[in-house]
């Protein structure tokens, strides 16, 4: 069987668990973690070292050992530690900027959704007092209510799903969930530029889920380059109250679009990929068959193989 083996920085292990956290499998002892997906096995050791084994072992190795990944850090900072090159300045998030962040990546049902929005300096304060924060920290009832406040400011923004049969369709062709979150950011980010190109801007933050080199390799795999001023941070709606506006509209969206399926199949559709969505999943076939789940479904979750135990 095929096999590539890496040395990887730790804090790449802890973003690729994030990555593959919809394919992991039982961790042997001494990993930090095991995940299979349709081009390797992964296997990521406490020692560093990453193990990718078989049918196309280095698909997945290459996500994450590109050479630009590898040499995207510099020194420059006053306590010599290694800095991003594409680290935000710590005034970005008091001055006017656009923020990106993404709903739905993780959940077996529903599309993706993606939202890009312009905050102006002087505009902060008062989306803070109305209580904008990290979405995740959000009730359902907050984040609706919330989205519905901001739209009614006219603060400028940009929405794009993803619908589940463009997505399935993506996938079979090859392109990873990154690539396709990458695009979806990307495009958010062209259509937002020209909304705001007369408007004072400081910067572009994404909220990260790649390393910058890789979200690069993405777009110009469709021959598209990084807007000038882009940065990338994890977490970022916890530092920049426009990427948690981003996340709070693409969030509500997302929820918008799940009781869409809710009233449309009669039965109740759970966010995640639990075990509950699993029997959910079950249930769909047993009535609609197994084809139809493309309609609502990121039919190459593992979710999808699960469920027919149920059957």
């Amino acid at each position: 069987m095929p096999q590539s083996v890496h040395t990887l920085p730790y804090n790449t292990i802890k973003k690729m668990m994030q990555h593959y956290h919809t394919s992991l499998t039982t961790t042997p002892q001494g990993a930090v973690f095991r995940a299979k997906t349709e081009h390797a096995v992964i296997t990521a050791y406490k020692s560093g070292k990453v193990l990718f084994q078989g049918a196309s072992p280095e698909k997945e190795a290459g996500k994450w050992t590109d050479a630009t990944v590898n040499n995207s850090t510099k020194k420059g900072n006053s306590t010599g530690k290694p800095q991003s090159t594409y680290a935000p300045p710590s005034t970005l998030f008091s001055q006017s900027h656009i923020g990106t962040d993404e709903a739905g990546t993780g959940d077996y049902f529903g599309p993706i959704t993606v939202a890009g929005v312009y905050v102006s300096a002087d505009q902060i304060d008062r989306l803070k007092k109305m209580g904008v924060k990290d979405s995740k920290n959000l009730t359902d009832a907050t984040i609706r209510k919330l989205s519905r406040e901001i739209v009614k400011m006219n603060i400028p923004y940009t929405l794009m799903v993803l619908a589940n049969e463009k997505y399935n369709k993506l996938q079979a062709s090859g392109w990873s969930q990154g690539k396709m979150k990458a695009m979806l950011h990307h495009s958010v980010i062209k259509s937002l530029l020209k909304k705001t190109e007369d408007k004072p801007m400081e910067g572009v933050l994404i909220d990260q889920f790649c390393e910058p080199a890789i979200y690069k390799r993405h777009i110009a795999s469709e021959k598209q380059v990084l807007a000038e001023k882009t940065y990338f941070m994890t977490k970022a709606e916890s530092y920049s109250i426009a990427v948690a506006t981003g996340s709070i509209i693409a969030r509500s969206r997302f929820l918008d679009e799940i009781d869409r399926l809710t009233e449309k199949l009669g039965v109740t559709i759970p966010k995640g990929a639990s075990k509950k969505v699993d029997q959910v999943i079950a249930k769909l076939i047993t009535e609609h068959g197994e084809d139809a789940l493309n309609q609502w479904a990121k039919t190459h979750f593992a979710n999808t193989t699960k469920a027919k135990a149920y059957l």
